[in-house]
């Protein structure tokens, strides 16, 4: 049994189908016309290597799947696949480093399209205290660490709100990007079973905070921060592309006063 090969005009459709918006609506967009978009995707017409660049930026396509856009219409792929540690990568990483040690005492780290951790401060580090060897091998994954039941999962005093913004982001990427391994790490993540916090139900004093916290315990400390995610611009390159920074901003006084103390 053979499975065919999804023909470009086709992956065309499925992004303009999951982006929900028309063969007209699309034409606008990339300055075409819905007639020549419709012969595109019934495989009438054959799309420039740049009309079909332009199509996918329109569509947001991220930048792997554009590769495959492009191969599937027979052309070489315009984005480049480069290994983190490669030596024309070094900016990067220096870069990178600095951003994440600026950051210090605040935890922050980097992690690729599917969680895995690639660089981290010592903030972070702070935090993984204590976990068990087999969650800390490499590579490091910030979903499992966070949501696995030996993880820092008992630690987080509002692990049931902070488990739901997690995989309802994982949600939102699945749906954006068709990414098996994703998928496979938000079922096996989102199967990890929820444990009653002990204490839980016991009314706590209401904080004003500006995002939904990660408030989890440490060391005696009860830790309060509101995390901020951020990417690259117009990347060239997948790694790059695929690449989040996500810091953790102090939601109130106490943490900003114990974590100050720390790097004193």
């Amino acid at each position: 049994m053979t499975t065919s090969t999804p023909t470009v005009g086709a992956l065309l459709r499925t992004w303009r189908e999951r982006r929900g918006i028309s063969q007209l609506e699309l034409a606008g967009r990339a300055d075409s016309s819905s007639r020549h978009i419709s012969f595109i995707e019934t495989g009438r017409s054959r799309p420039s290597e740049e009309m079909l660049l332009r199509l996918a930026d329109r569509l947001d396509v991220p930048v792997r799947e554009r590769n495959s856009l492009l191969l599937a219409a027979g052309y070489a792929p315009h984005y480049a696949q480069t290994a983190l540690d490669d030596p024309s990568m070094e900016t990067l990483r220096e870069g990178i480093e600095r951003l994440l040690t600026g950051y210090e005492p605040y935890p922050a780290l980097v992690v690729d399209a599917v969680y895995n951790v690639v660089a981290a401060n010592r903030g972070t580090l702070m935090l993984l205290d204590g976990l068990p060897e087999h969650l800390l091998t490499p590579p490091l994954n910030a979903m499992r660490i966070t949501l696995h039941p030996e993880g820092l999962a008992p630690r987080i005093r509002n692990l049931r709100e902070w488990r739901g913004h997690l995989l309802a982001q994982m949600e939102r990427q699945i749906a954006l990007a068709r990414s098996e391994p994703l998928r496979a790490l938000y079922e096996e993540v989102s199967s990890y079973p929820v444990a009653e916090r002990r204490g839980d139900g016991e009314p706590e004093e209401a904080v004003p905070y500006i995002a939904l916290p990660l408030v989890i315990e440490h060391d005696g400390h009860l830790l309060s921060f509101v995390s901020s995610i951020a990417t690259f611009n117009t990347p060239m390159d997948v790694t790059v592309a695929e690449l989040a920074i996500e810091t953790m901003l102090p939601a109130d006084p106490a943490t900003v006063k114990y974590l100050r103390s720390l790097g004193d």
